[in-house]
C-alpha cells in the first residue's frame, strides 16, 4: 500500500466515542501533572511522604471529615474499613448486589458472609427498609453504596438507625465523590467511608488508589496500621489481617492537582446528564430521575426492556454503551450453587435493563448532541 493511500484511509476512519475519554483529561492537565510528578521525582520520596499527607488533609477538609487514610485501591479501602470495624471470618455484612461485586470481594477476603439487600428501582440504591431487614437478621456491619454518583436518599435515616442498633455503617463512595445530601457530603454520614481513585472516577488518579475517611480517630489509627503490615511500631506486627496497601506519592500529587476542580467537573457532569434527560425522548428508554447536588453523574444509566438492541444500535453509530452491572453478586460463578434459590426482584430486573451512556466532563456539546440523536433515532 502506498503511504498516501494509507494516510487517507486512516483520516477517513470514524472516531468511536468512548464511555470516558481519559486522554482528554490528561491533555487538559498536562502541565500541572508534569509539575507535580517532577516535584515527586526531585524529592526522592516515593511512598508515605509529604504528598500523601498533603492530599489526605486536603481530601478530609473537602469532605468535612477529620481523617483520611489513603490506600492502594478502593476495594482494599472497603476491606480494611470493615476489619477496623471488627468484622471477622464468619460475620454477616449487609451489602447491595448490583454494584459490581467490589464490596462482596472485600468481604470474601475477610471470610465474612454477604447479606444481600435489594435496591429501589428508581434510585438503584439501598433503602432504609432493606437495611432494617438486615439489622433484624443480626448483621455485624452495613455497607451502603452510593451508586452511579447518586447519594442514597435515605442515608441520614440509615445512619441513625444503624447507630441506634450499635451496628457500624460504611459508606461506599467510590462513585460519588462530592455528592451531598442537605449540604453534607457523602462519606460523612457513616462510621467510615471508602473511596476509590481509579482513573475513571469523578476524582481519579492516573493509576489505582483509594482511601478510608472517618471522623473516628480509633478507626483511622487502625486502618493506618492495617495498610502497612499491621505495624504498631516499625517491624512490630500486632494486627492480623493487614497488608501492604499504600497510595504512592506520585498519585497523591496528581490527585491534589485534580481535587480543586472536582466540584466544577461534577457540575459539568450534571449538565450533560440534564441535557440527556431533557432531550432524549424515546418511548422505550426510561431515563433516571432528575437530581441536584445529591447526584454527581458518575454514570448516566438508562433502562430499556430491549437494552441489548439499544446497545447494538449505539455501537453501530460509533458510540460506546456499557452495562454497569450485568450480573448480581449472588449470581456470580464464584458462588456456584450457594445462592441458587436466592432472588432479589429489583436487582435482577435492573441487571437486565440498564445501559450506561457516555458522560464525562470533557465531552463536547457536539458529542452530547450526537448521543441524544442516536438514542432518539433507535427503533426498538
Amino acid at each position: 500500500m502506498k503511504s498516501g493511500n494509507f494516510f487517507k484511509k486512516h483520516i477517513a476512519k470514524k472516531i468511536f466515542m468512548q464511555i470516558n475519554d481519559l486522554s482528554a483529561r490528561i491533555r487538559a492537565y498536562e502541565n500541572p501533572i508534569k509539575l507535580a510528578t517532577n516535584r515527586v521525582i526531585d524529592s526522592g520520596w516515593l511512598v508515605l511522604g509529604p504528598e500523601v499527607k498533603k492530599f489526605e488533609q486536603l481530601f478530609a477538609n473537602y469532605l468535612g471529615s477529620a481523617h483520611c487514610i489513603s490506600l492502594a485501591n478502593g476495594t482494599e479501602a472497603i476491606e480494611l474499613a470493615l476489619r477496623a470495624f471488627g468484622v471477622e471470618q464468619g460475620d454477616s455484612v449487609a451489602t447491595v448486589a448490583n454494584a459490581g461485586m467490589y464490596t462482596t470481594t472485600a468481604m470474601l477476603a475477610i471470610g465474612a458472609q454477604p447479606f444481600f439487600l435489594d435496591v429501589d428501582l428508581t434510585t438503584r440504591n439501598a433503602t432504609l427498609s432493606e437495611v432494617e431487614r438486615a439489622l433484624a437478621a443480626g448483621v455485624k456491619a452495613v455497607v451502603v453504596t452510593h451508586l452511579y454518583g447518586l447519594a442514597a436518599p435515605e442515608i441520614g435515616q440509615i445512619a441513625q438507625r444503624c447507630a441506634q442498633q450499635g451496628v457500624p455503617l460504611l459508606e461506599d463512595c467510590a462513585q460519588a465523590h462530592g455528592a451531598s445530601v442537605d449540604g453534607r457530603r457523602v462519606g460523612t454520614f457513616g462510621d467510615a467511608a471508602s473511596f476509590s481513585f481509579y482513573p475513571t472516577k469523578n476524582l481519579g488518579a492516573l493509576g489505582d488508589g483509594g482511601a478510608v475517611v472517618t471522623a473516628n480517630g480509633a478507626i483511622a489509627e487502625k486502618v493506618a496500621r492495617l495498610r502497612q503490615y499491621g505495624w504498631t511500631t516499625k517491624y512490630r506486627v500486632e494486627l492480623s489481617g493487614a497488608r501492604n496497601s499504600r497510595l504512592d506519592e506520585m498519585q497523591a500529587a496528581i490527585l491534589a492537582v485534580f481535587l480543586p476542580d472536582l466540584d466544577a467537573a461534577n457540575a459539568r457532569r450534571r449538565d450533560i446528564a440534564a441535557q440527556y434527560s431533557t432531550h432524549i425522548d424515546h418511548p422505550d428508554v426510561l431515563l433516571p430521575a432528575p437530581a441536584g447536588p445529591e447526584y454527581v453523574a458518575h454514570l448516566y444509566v438508562v433502562r430499556s426492556a430491549w437494552r441489548d438492541a439499544l446497545r447494538a444500535h449505539l455501537r453501530g453509530m460509533d458510540i460506546a454503551a456499557e452495562v454497569h452491572y450485568p450480573i448480581p453478586d449472588y449470581r456470580q460463578p464464584v458462588f456456584g450453587s450457594r445462592f441458587g434459590s436466592f432472588s432479589l426482584e429489583n436487582t435482577e430486573r435492573l441487571s437486565e435493563e440498564i445501559l450506561t451512556l457516555p458522560c464525562y466532563p470533557e465531552m463536547t456539546e457536539a458529542q452530547v448532541r450526537q448521543v441524544v440523536a442516536a438514542v432518539n433515532a433507535w427503533r426498538a
